[in-house]
């Protein structure tokens, strides 16, 4: 049975049902990787970002779910910064064809590459 890996996935809260997409996929008993989130349920704030750390560093590798979206999306920024402190490996990816053109910190001028599953899978293979 193939290793089972922990990635958290990063995501504006208004693409959730892109998410719902790439849990979907991780559900396949062929897929050898597990997904964990932390979706916004509680306001913003440092019990809410210590908790989140916790999860973040508790898992092998993050997806970040790149969208317009993105740039407004505070929480999402800030669990990409906090992945790429912790020295987690960061898989960005497109979410849809409308990429944005203009993206903050801490995804400018990062690597983000087009979902597809050979995608995902060489990220897994590296983990």
């Amino acid at each position: 049975m193939a290793k089972k890996f922990r990635v958290f996935i990063s995501f504006a809260i208004e693409d959730a049902n892109l998410r719902s997409f790439l849990v979907g996929q991780g559900r396949n008993k062929k897929t050898p990787f597990s997904f964990v989130d932390m979706s916004v349920k509680e306001s913003w704030d440092s019990e809410w970002k210590t908790k989140c750390r916790t999860k973040i560093r508790g898992c092998d590798g993050v997806i970040g779910i790149i969208t317009n979206n993105t740039s407004k999306a505070t929480g999402q920024l800030w669990e990409l910064s906090c992945a790429y402190e912790e020295g987690l490996p960061v898989l960005l990816i497109y979410g849809n064809d409308d990429r944005p053109s203009n993206l903050p910190e801490p995804v400018k001028g990062k690597r983000i590459l087009l979902w597809t599953w050979d995608t995902i899978a060489a990220f897994m293979d590296k983990l």
